[in-house]
């Protein structure tokens, strides 16, 4: 059973999306509010597990901040999908920065929301037009600058191989390999954009052009 939190403060959006999730087996609405406070508040006291997935409003009318709230969410055991309007780069740049999975338009079909639900519950990386329009539009992304070689190795590493494959076809040794993920790793940091998993540096790829993959590549699926 997937459990699904609704953190946005127009009602009428959260009861269509919590409507939604009514029709897919497997899919339950354990929290609907207007805020990660009351939200976590709740958690505290009703002893609640954590929600697997946390769709939340980019920007709530509450004064907090994206990253404030993202980092709270996943701090608390969550992952994170913005839904937005997706028309402020600089803010979608920021939640993506906080770590959030990915953003689905509130333009978009309620459809495509619960799609993005089921596959970041399932742990894959969440690769959809709007938060990749956004970070292309925003001429402020942090470019982690990475070498050459470095790209090599991500480009490989991220898509799924094993980092001993990655070093045996650059022809290099397994410990150069692994120092390129540790440099990569640190530049990501260094840039506001870290990336701790694999399938963070999957989606940091993805994000910057090394990796032209989608949530559904074989890939993705081994990302442990």
């Amino acid at each position: 059973m997937t459990r699904v939190a609704l953190i946005d403060d127009h009602e009428s959006v959260r009861l269509g999306i919590e409507a939604w999730c009514a029709r897919v087996p497997g899919t339950e609405v354990v929290f609907s509010g207007s805020g990660v406070s009351e939200y976590l508040q709740w958690r505290s006291f009703s002893r609640a597990p954590t929600a697997d997935v946390v769709v939340l409003d980019l920007t709530l009318g509450d004064g907090t901040t994206v990253t404030e709230n993202v980092t709270r969410l996943i701090r608390d055991g969550s992952s994170v999908i913005i839904h937005s309007v997706a028309d402020r780069p600089a803010a979608v740049r920021e939640a993506l920065s906080a770590g959030a999975a990915g953003v689905v338009s509130k333009a978009s079909p309620i459809s495509d929301v619960i799609k993005a639900v089921g596959t970041v519950a399932r742990g894959e990386p969440l690769n959809n037009v709007e938060w990749a329009s956004a970070v292309d539009g925003d001429r402020d992304f942090a470019d982690a600058q990475l070498s050459a070689r470095e790209r090599d190795v991500l480009r490989l590493y991220a898509a799924g191989l094993p980092l001993k494959v990655v070093a045996d076809r650059l022809g290099v040794a397994y410990s150069t390999a692994k120092e390129n993920i540790t440099r990569i790793r640190v530049k990501y940091v260094e840039v506001g954009r870290p990336a701790p998993t694999k399938v963070d540096l999957l989606r940091r790829a993805m994000e910057d052009g090394i990796v032209a993959g989608t949530a559904s590549d074989p890939g993705a699926e081994r990302m442990p």
